[in-house]
């Protein structure tokens, strides 16, 4: 079912709260673990101040959500820091990612207490798989060209990233985000994944079908390989990054409308 720009923040939250009555590999007629607890990790060009609008509705549903500040370094750093929040949870957590912080989401989301994983538009390898020759098999993303290095440190350029990172926003507000880009570190796209967690847990995966720095139909190739009969792949037109996007009063489609409901998410 395709979403319209308004509604893709709705089904990050959706997706998330959807996942909320995961089981963990517990038989169909245990009682399921209830979560919650939502981490939250960003990927390139941001930091985790880009949840606060999702983490505010989060909130409002009495859910309890912390974002991770990845370092940009290196990949085993930055699962290290997704691990660290985990650690600090009291219990089931969904753990979502944005764009490259998939990467941890797969990483470290075989993690006990990690109940369900939520993709939004992200990177979902294989264990072992070299993501970079993956994504070479698809046409490359505009944003690609607009990565600018300084040494080790890679950012977008200006007009890149209000083009093709920010351009479902409002221009003084995507002039913000790109004034608090933090840069990343060449070493950080060199990691491999050593586990899949969606192999092993619940998995949704929102795509974007008009992102500009993942190509969509990479997103719907990694979505289909890691859902499975209790996930879900909705589809929305922002280009990235979604967890901004114009979508604050949005509605979920009808597919989704039990798992968006406030109520059902206060049982």
């Amino acid at each position: 079912m395709m979403m319209n720009r308004r509604t893709f923040s709705a089904a990050l939250v959706a997706g998330a709260a959807a996942s909320l009555l995961a089981t963990r590999g517990m038989a169909a007629t245990s009682a399921p673990l209830k979560a919650r607890n939502v981490v939250l990790a960003h990927g390139l060009f941001a930091d985790g101040s880009c949840w606060t609008e999702v983490i505010a509705r989060l909130q409002a549903a009495g859910l309890n959500a912390t974002a991770v500040q990845n370092p940009l370094t290196t990949l085993p750093e930055a699962v290290a820091a997704v691990k660290r929040v985990l650690d600090r949870q009291d219990g089931p957590t969904v753990l979502v990612g944005h764009s490259f912080s998939g990467m941890m989401v797969t990483e470290a989301g075989v993690h006990p207490d990690v109940s369900a994983l939520v993709y939004v538009a992200a990177r979902a390898p294989d264990a072992g798989e070299d993501y970079t020759a993956l994504a070479k098999t698809f046409p490359t993303p505009p944003a690609s060209a607009g990565i600018v290095f300084d040494g080790d440190e890679g950012r977008l350029s200006e007009e890149a990233f209000l083009r093709d990172f920010a351009g479902d926003l409002p221009e003084a507000k995507a002039k913000v985000l790109y004034a608090v880009q933090q840069p990343f570190q060449k070493a950080l796209l060199t990691g491999k994944t050593t586990q899949a967690a969606w192999r092993s847990k619940p998995s949704w995966y929102a795509v974007s079908t008009e992102d500009r720095t993942i190509n969509p139909d990479l997103e719907r190739f990694m979505a289909k390989r890691s859902l499975d009969d209790r996930a879900s792949m909705p589809q929305g037109r922002p280009g990235s990054p979604i967890w901004r996007s114009r979508s604050s009063a949005a509605s979920c489609p009808s597919s989704w409308h039990r798992t968006c409901s406030p109520s059902w998410l206060r049982r």
